[in-house]
C-alpha cells in the first residue's frame, strides 16, 4: 500500500527527527564532551538494570567490544568513581549502555538503580580496557561468564551479531537461578539467527522455575567437555566473580589448556572496604618483562610531600606512589589500583612521574598536572595537592 506523499512533508518545520539522520556526526570522546545523557533504563532481571546514554551533541561512540567506561558520580556529597563494562554493541554507535546489578550495601549500584532516570546527565570517562576479542582474532571462541560478568561478553556477542559475522562462538553463562540469567532471550535470538553461535546456561539452583530444562549445579571440566568438546582449540574469554574465575582457571589447568589463549577480567568494587578497591584485569603484555627488569635494579628514592595534610613520605623509583603512601599510613582514595577508574586522581604541585594508566584520566587533565597515584612512579621529588 502506497502512502500519499502529501501526508509527509520533510520541509515542514514541525517535523522533528533524531539529530543523527542525514548528518555525519563527530566521534564522542570524554576529553571533548564529559557529560552524557541517560536516554533509557531497562529492567533486565529483578536486580539488574541496563542504562542507555547518548551524547547531547549527537556524537557517536567508538569502542572495542569488552571495554569499559568510568562513571564520575557525586553521592551524598562525596565524589565516587566506578568502572562499568559497556554492554552494548559498537556496531550501534549512537547510544552506549552499561548493565548494573544491584549489590547489597553497594553504594554506587544502589544509587544508580534508585536515582538514575532518563533525562539525567552524568559525567563519563573512557572508554578503556584491553579485555576485547577485537585484539585477539580467532576462528573459534569460548565465552565463559557468571552473574553480571556477562556484560563484556554480551557486547562481543552483539557485535558479531550486528556485523553478521557467523563466528564459531560457544557462550556458557552461569547464574544463581534461571530467573537470574541476564539477556537470556536475546542470547537465544542470536543463537537462532547464527548457525555457529551456541549458548548454554548453568544454574546453581532452580529457584521458582521448577520446569527449568537446563543444567543445574556448577561448571565443571566434564560438563565443559560436553558443552564444548573442542574447547582446547578455542580462544577463551572469562568474566565473573573472583571465585568463579579461579574455578575456571583450575579446571582449564587440569585440562592442560594453554594460558596464551586465555583472557579474563573482573571488577569487584562494591563489595570491598573503602580505599581497598580491587580490579582483576588482563595485564598489559609488557608487565612480566618490566617486573623482571625492576627486580634486580638499584632502587633510588624520592621525597613525596602531601601539601594539605602536611605529610612527607619516601617513594622508590620502582614503586607506585599509592603503594608507598599506604605503607606509610597515608590514606588516599582508590578503587581499581590499575589506572582505570580515576579515583586516585590528584594534582601535582611540582615534580614529575612516569604514569602507565589504562584510561582513567583525560589527556587534558594530564596537561593540567593531574596524575593517578596507583600507576605513577616518581621521577623526582613530588609535592601533591592533597
Amino acid at each position: 500500500m502506497m502512502r500519499d506523499a502529501a501526508q509527509f512533508d520533510p520541509t515542514d518545520s514541525r517535523v522533528t527527527r533524531p539529530a543523527f539522520w542525514g548528518t555525519l556526526p563527530e566521534r564522542w570522546t570524554s576529553d571533548v564532551e564529559e557529560t552524557l545523557v541517560c536516554c533509557h533504563v531497562r529492567q533486565e532481571t529483578h536486580d539488574v538494570k541496563s542504562f542507555f546514554f547518548r551524547s547531547p551533541q549527537g556524537r557517536t561512540f567508538s569502542f572495542e567490544p569488552g571495554q569499559f567506561v568510568t562513571l564520575e558520580l557525586e553521592i551524598d556529597g562525596e565524589p565516587v568513581n566506578r568502572c562499568y563494562t559497556i554492554s552494548s554493541s559498537p556496531a550501534r554507535p549512537h547510544t552506549i549502555s552499561i548493565t548494573v546489578k544491584r549489590v547489597p550495601d553497594g553504594k554506587v549500584s544502589n544509587w544508580l538503580h534508585d536515582n538514575l532516570q532518563p533525562g539525567a546527565s552524568i559525567r563519563v570517562l573512557g572508554p578503556g580496557g584491553e579485555f576485547t576479542c577485537a585484539r585477539h582474532p580467532a576462528n573459534k571462541y569460548l565465552f565463559l561468564s557468571a552473574g553480571s560478568g556477562i556484560t563484556p561478553l554480551m557486547s562481543m556477542s552483539r557485535a558479531h551479531h550486528d556485523l553478521a559475522e557467523d563466528r564459531d562462538i560457544v557462550f556458557v553463562h552461569s547464574a544463581r537461578t534461571p530467573d537470574d540469567i541476564i539477556f537470556a532471550r536475546e542470547l537465544e535470538l542470536i543463537a537462532a539467527s547464527h548457525t555457529h553461535f551456541r549458548t548454554s546456561f548453568v544454574c546453581e539452583r532452580l529457584g521458582a522455575r521448577t520446569a527449568w530444562p537446563g543444567v543445574t549445579g556448577f561448571l565443571t571440566l566434564p560438563l565443559l567437555k560436553l558443552i564444548a568438546p573442542d574447547f582446547m582449540e578455542r580462544e577463551i574469554f572469562v568474566c565473573g566473580p573472583a571465585p568463579y574465575m579461579k574455578a575456571v582457571r583450575d579446571l582449564l589447568d587440569e585440562a592442560g589448556f594453554q594460558r596464551k589463549q586465555y583472557h579474563e577480567e573482573s571488577f569487584s568494587f562494591e563489595t570491598l572496604n573503602a580505599g581497598e578497591g580491587e580490579a582483576l584485569a588482563e595485564a598489559p603484555a609488557q608487565a612480566d618483562g618490566e617486573a623482571g627488569s625492576e627486580a634486580g635494579a638499584e632502587t633510588a628514592t624520592f621525597k613525596v610531600t602531601f601539601a594539605k595534610s602536611n605529610r612527607e613520605i619516601q617513594c622508590g623509583t620502582n614503586q607506585h606512589v599509592l603503594d608507598a603512601a599506604r605503607q606509610a599510613g597515608v590514606r588516599l582514595p582508590s578503587s581499581c589500583a590499575q589506572g582505570m577508574c580515576g579515583t586516585c586522581k590528584v594534582k601535582l604541585v611540582s615534580g614529575q612521574v612516569q604514569m602507565n594508566h589504562k584510561g582513567g584520566i583525560r589527556q587534558r587533565e594530564i596537561d593540567q598536572g593531574m596524575a593517578l597515584m596507583c600507576c605513577s612512579k616518581p621521577l623526582s621529588d613530588l609535592v601533591i595537592d592533597k
